[in-house]
């Protein structure tokens, strides 16, 4: 699972004309089950209280979903 980050970005069109100030960079995240393809036999997996913490079994399909708009993020 090498070579994908989660984070996309992209550059809206900024009208002239837009009475609001436009914000050049967006984001959204994509979840990591779409660069896994099938779940492998074998996968590691989180102790049970993490995955309960986590909302998920295996370290592979976790996603924190940051916010990118916080300081020191990124």
């Amino acid at each position: 699972m090498n070579g994908y980050t989660q984070r996309k970005y992209y550059y809206p069109y900024a009208s002239p004309f837009d009475p609001c100030p436009p914000i050049p960079v967006k984001s959204y995240e994509t979840p990591p089950q779409l660069y896994l393809g099938y779940q492998p036999y074998g996968l590691d997996q989180f102790k049970p209280l993490d995955a309960l913490y986590c909302g998920t079994l295996w370290p592979a399909l976790y996603s924190p979903y940051s916010n990118p708009y916080e300081q020191g993020r990124e």
